[in-house]
């Protein structure tokens, strides 16, 4: 009989007298009630986000995305976003899909997001948990996903345009969604054993690369430092992988974004854009770096300043205790493969390369910002995705493994069961104080976005029936939310390109302030 259902049956069995003297029936019985105490509480955030979806209406952006994909459909709206506005093709088309149908599929895109996203990152974190040599348990995978989620979309200081801001989610959220799967898809591509579907897998890393590679810039550079880490500690003579499957992925997602990051600054939109743009030093200049590196310290304290960031060690440190870990950690012990020496140095250098990429990635991002948006680019909190997604997962990571050595130290001990019990109600309490954290700004998001949809709502009406009683002009009245640009932002008419995108979206001449 396996030891699988050995386990299984003595699970089912009343406690012996050694199991309750040593308190082991209670320590089993909390990790299911605090990862669904978790599931519940940022559930519940997520689901609240989903919801809010309902009463999203365009600002910004999106007036310029709406008319475009009603009048010229998807692929004139991805024409046009390569030649006259910035070459970003995937994200022309994935705006023209969302935006083809009116407002109905920017109402719909944050829940896609969460429901993709949370289905990703379970999955991810059973081949984490197997690769460490455990058994993966749903309900605390399900509580990872969410918390990593909920802590990404409200901990921030933008959290309308991380989940709801359809422009912003689709520039830095889903290609974050898109990259979980991808790494799905590269590990069974390099574990399958027919050459067929390795050879689709290879291919479809290059295609993906190409279009996240037009898709997002910060994202392109952050996963392509991440792929060329993990190719190159991947390469055989190292000893942490047996073939060059991995390098090979690695190097052809690599490939596949340098590709769309040329096709992208060599259309006729990028460079319509930076010929807009007054001339500056380069931001390889030793100035420009400087004041990059003081951008970049002050991101960091925006971010190590939110402490709910903590919750996502405190739900892998659940995962790390719940996964009943058997064996030696490393690659081995996943039980695919049969166990060979992995030189320690190798693994220590795989477990710390989240660190570099963090760093280097947020620092890349922000050079690229200060380019594009001046010394203010920075601030654009929506960009932040592209590693602040990486940087929980590690966080989550390393909490697991925590687990894991907790959970190995206390095993010979008498009193192992209490000790087991205490760090899981430790880091249940502290995952659930981060994710109560997050309430008071799902409160005030909640607030401004539905007083700001009935004001919509009404304002549109009217618009509309003057429009169609043939009215050249109508009166707008700006409706800000989120920290987005607004009709009037400019006094001069003639340079607010929202007042222009707002005119042709209702089909009249011009706007005036109301």
């Amino acid at each position: 009989m396996s030891t699988a259902s050995i386990e299984g049956e003595n699970l089912g069995r009343r406690p012996r007298a050694a199991d309750r003297a040593t308190g082991r029936p209670v320590w089993k019985g909390l990790l299911p009630g605090a990862a669904g105490t978790l599931v519940a509480a940022a559930g519940a955030l997520i689901a609240v986000g989903c919801f809010l979806g309902l009463y999203v209406r365009p600002t910004s952006d999106d007036w310029c995305a709406a008319w475009k994909s009603r009048d010229l459909g998807v692929l004139g709206i991805t024409s046009d976003f390569y030649r006259t506005q910035n070459g970003r093709v995937a994200n022309a088309f994935l705006s023209g899909v969302f935006y083809g149908d009116g407002l109905a599929g920017i109402k719909i895109l944050p829940t896609v997001i969460a429901v993709t996203f949370t289905a990703g990152l379970v999955l991810l974190g059973r081949e984490f948990v197997r690769l460490i040599g455990g058994r993966p348990r749903l309900l605390i995978l399900t509580a990872c996903s969410l918390v990593v989620q909920a802590l990404l979309y409200y901990a921030g200081t933008r959290s309308y345009q991380v989940l709801l801001w359809a422009p912003a989610t689709i520039s830095h959220t889903v290609p974050s969604v898109i990259g979980v799967w991808a790494l799905l898809l590269g590990i069974r591509t390099v574990r399958h054993r027919r050459a067929a579907v390795r050879a689709g897998g290879f291919a479809a890393a290059f295609f993906i690369g190409f279009a996240l590679g037009t898709l997002s810039e910060p994202f392109a550079l952050v996963s392509g430092l991440l792929a060329a880490g993990a190719g190159l500690l991947s390469l055989p003579r190292l000893g942490l992988a047996r073939n060059r499957r991995p390098s090979t992925w690695c190097l052809l997602w690599c490939a596949g974004l340098v590709c769309g990051l040329v096709v992208l600054y060599t259309s006729p939109g990028a460079r319509w854009r930076r010929a807009q743009q007054p001339d500056k030093e380069s931001p390889l200049a030793a100035s420009e770096l400087r004041g990059a590196f003081e951008d970049w310290l002050h991101m960091w304290h925006s971010v190590t300043g939110q402490w709910a960031y903590l919750g996502a060690v405190a739900v892998g440190v659940l995962l790390g205790l719940g996964s009943r870990l058997h064996g030696p950690l490393g690659p081995a012990a996943a039980g695919r493969e049969p166990r060979r020496a992995v030189p320690r140095h190798m693994l220590v250098m795989l477990l710390l390369l989240p660190v570099p990429v963090v760093v280097l990635g947020s620092f890349a991002v922000v050079v690229g910002l200060r380019s594009g948006y001046g010394p203010s680019g920075w601030t654009y909190a929506r960009t932040w995705t592209s590693y602040l997604v990486p940087m929980e997962l590690a966080l989550c990571g390393y909490g697991a493994l925590w687990g894991v050595r907790g959970g190995r130290w206390s095993a010979g001990r008498r009193n192992s069961g209490t000790l087991l019990g205490a760090c899981t109600v430790a880091a249940a309490c502290l995952g659930l104080a981060s994710v109560a954290a997050l309430v008071p700004n799902v409160r005030q998001l909640t607030t401004v976005t539905v007083a700001r949809a009935v004001a919509w709502d009404a304002q549109n009406s009217r618009i509309r029936a003057e429009a169609a009683q043939g009215a050249a002009a109508v009166g707008y009245r700006p409706l800000y939310i989120g920290g987005l640009a607004e009709p009037f932002f400019t006094a001069d008419y003639e340079r607010d390109w929202v007042a222009a995108c707002v005119s042709k979206w209702y089909r009249v001449d011009r706007i005036h302030r109301r």
